[in-house]
């Protein structure tokens, strides 16, 4: 699994040097975008404005411990993949790491290839999750329920399931084209009886709901080879 285009990673930490170093790492090595905060208050803040796909903390923050920040941000609601980074390794801290709600604790120093190997690890564990939420465009998406959520007005857009299954899909794919051939088989199974034009309809349809103004794709666009959905 690669990182999708553009994943965002908030990097919560005091000391700025060190939150650079993992941000420039995370670019060089994946499409990340990293965005940083020194305090609990700056991180919450960046949680609600960016909706990043994960957050490392470190355990040793300005303004409160790294797992206290972790267990608030787990009861506001937080579902998303948190990593606490720590100097501390005994059992005892790790333990008390993930009873925090962490999804995962990394002992530093921090080896850039191990970080990067669990961060893929943590999103492709969330995006099979019954809660897991995509943001797409102007909307958030609960493949679960199926539901379509602006997250400007909460107005709800309930999505047919086969339009949801198209949707994941293409979200998954992290900005990659889709062949027709390909996306019928995801969706339909190998001995679906569908036909391009039934796809299509399914597509025409998504679009009314997901566009803005369906005259004018922005998000489901449709290339040469396929199907693209853009984030």
């Amino acid at each position: 699994m690669q990182f999708e285009t553009g994943t965002k990673v908030l990097i919560v930490g005091k000391d700025a040097s060190e939150r650079r170093l993992i941000g420039d790492a995370l670019m060089l090595q994946e499409d990340l975008i990293a965005i940083e905060a020194d305090t609990s208050q700056a991180a919450l803040s960046l949680l609600r404005e960016q909706s990043p796909k994960s957050v490392l903390i470190d355990t040793d923050l300005l303004d409160i411990d790294g797992r206290d920040l972790c267990r608030l941000m787990r009861r506001q609601g937080v579902k998303v993949p948190i990593i606490l980074l720590s100097l501390q390794a005994s059992d005892a801290d790790i333990i008390l790491g993930l009873d925090s709600g962490a999804s995962d604790y990394i002992v530093k120093p921090i080896h850039n290839s191990v970080l990067c190997a669990r961060l893929r690890a943590q999103h492709r564990h969330f995006e099979q999750l019954d809660d897991a939420v995509f943001p797409i465009g102007p909307y958030s998406f609960r493949p679960s329920t199926k539901i379509l959520t602006s997250k400007n007005s909460d107005k709800k857009i309930h999505l047919t399931e086969k339009e949801a299954a198209i949707l994941t899909c293409l979200y998954r794919l992290g900005g990659r084209t889709a062949e027709p051939a390909d996306l019928m088989t995801k969706i339909w199974g190998q001995n679906g009886h569908v036909t391009p034009h039934a796809l299509e309809t399914h597509i025409y349809r998504l679009r009314q709901k997901l566009e803005l103004d369906p005259r004018s794709v922005k998000l489901l666009v449709t290339d040469p080879e396929g199907y693209r959905l853009v984030r």
